[in-house]
């Protein structure tokens, strides 16, 4: 696939020429988010070219270990995408990228649908197939359930059959292409971002909206907190691979990386220290909840343990009224409509 002209960021560049250059200096909000950000671009293009890598060697040479590794490097490249998967302005909006890494929510099972579609085709699935056929198919869902659905593994279509290893190949080009585009996108959105005021509003709503999601529908969902209060893994990320609660924390890591170090340094500006700190207590508590909890979240949907859910549910909830009531009062940012979370 090939990212279209970033039209939208040349008008700005041109808008704010004439800006004067403070802004892009010292270690301000601007500034430190955007290379904290640059900085997750850049992880999640290393790690979606090495999953490609593995995807073809393994398809190429299926083994145990080269399928071990093929399954380590998806871990890696798909915790890559939710360290900055909060990033929901800019450059992932070209072409519905953000949707293009991760079709989520997926109620109606839409991605195993399609890979039973391109499975069944007679030719080898091709990258114009993938680039063609819909942010379903396109992303990491897809070569999740290519490698960890139990149904497509026990039978013959699976890996590393001819037909299940274009598809695994073609996808995970597409993903590495997408976000090498990405990154050296937002790379070339420096000085205007640096330098343009109404990026602090965006990139603080991308967090408020981020941890709201993170409560509300990707912890609070699978937990029956939402719509008919029924306990369901299968409204978790990451479920077909029993990563749900590991992708969390990467979500939550990559705002404690890329995003909270510019929050502190917006509300110091703003006068509230304490309340910068506070938020980086309640980040660093939230945290340490995972230590003590596995990478899947159905063992923790049972009655047994499910007081461990509800305990990182009570953390989260307050770390999301810091930042978005709090945080957002003295910033004069309020949580806008988001459409990232599929509603």
């Amino acid at each position: 696939m090939r990212l279209t002209p970033l039209l939208p960021i040349l008008a700005v560049v041109t808008s704010v020429l004439a800006v004067p250059p403070a802004l892009a200096e010292g270690d301000g909000p601007l500034p430190l988010w955007h290379a904290g950000i640059e900085q997750g671009y850049q992880q999640l293009a290393e790690a979606t070219a090495d999953l490609e890598t593995s995807a073809r060697r393994y398809c190429q040479t299926p083994s145990d270990s080269a399928r071990s590794r093929l399954d380590d490097q998806w871990r890696t490249a798909f915790d890559a995408w939710q360290a900055v998967r909060f990033v929901d302005f800019g450059p992932v909006e070209q072409n519905t990228l953000g949707w293009q890494f991760q079709f989520w929510p997926d109620p109606k099972n839409l991605v195993a649908r399609k890979a039973g579609y391109y499975l069944g085709m007679e030719e080898p699935v091709s990258a114009a197939d993938v680039d063609e056929a819909g942010v379903a198919v396109q992303g990491f869902p897809m070569v999740e359930y290519l490698l960890f659905d139990s149904r497509i593994k026990e039978g013959d279509r699976g890996l590393p059959s001819d037909q299940a290893c274009s598809l695994l190949t073609a996808v995970s080009a597409h993903l590495a292409e997408n976000a090498e585009g990405l990154s050296s996108a937002w790379t070339t959105l420096e000085r205007p971002y640096r330098t343009n005021e109404q990026y602090r509003g965006a990139t603080v709503e991308s967090g408020m909206a981020a941890l709201s999601l993170l409560e509300e529908r990707r912890l609070g969902g699978p937990m029956g907190l939402r719509g008919g209060g029924k306990r369901s893994v299968y409204g978790a990320d990451a479920w077909r691979s029993g990563h749900s609660l590991a992708a969390i924390r990467a979500s939550l890591q990559g705002l404690y990386d890329f995003y909270l170090p510019g929050l502190e340094s917006a509300l110091r500006q703003a006068g509230n220290p304490t309340l910068a700190s506070r938020i980086r207590s309640q980040f660093e508590e939230t945290l340490a909840r995972f230590d003590n909890l596995p990478d899947a979240m159905a063992p923790l949907l049972s009655d047994e343990r499910f007081g461990e859910l509800q305990g990182l549910y009570a953390d989260l909830s307050q770390l999301a009224t810091l930042v978005n009531d709090q945080a957002g009062t003295a910033l004069d940012v309020v949580r806008g409509f988001n459409s990232s979370d599929g509603d």
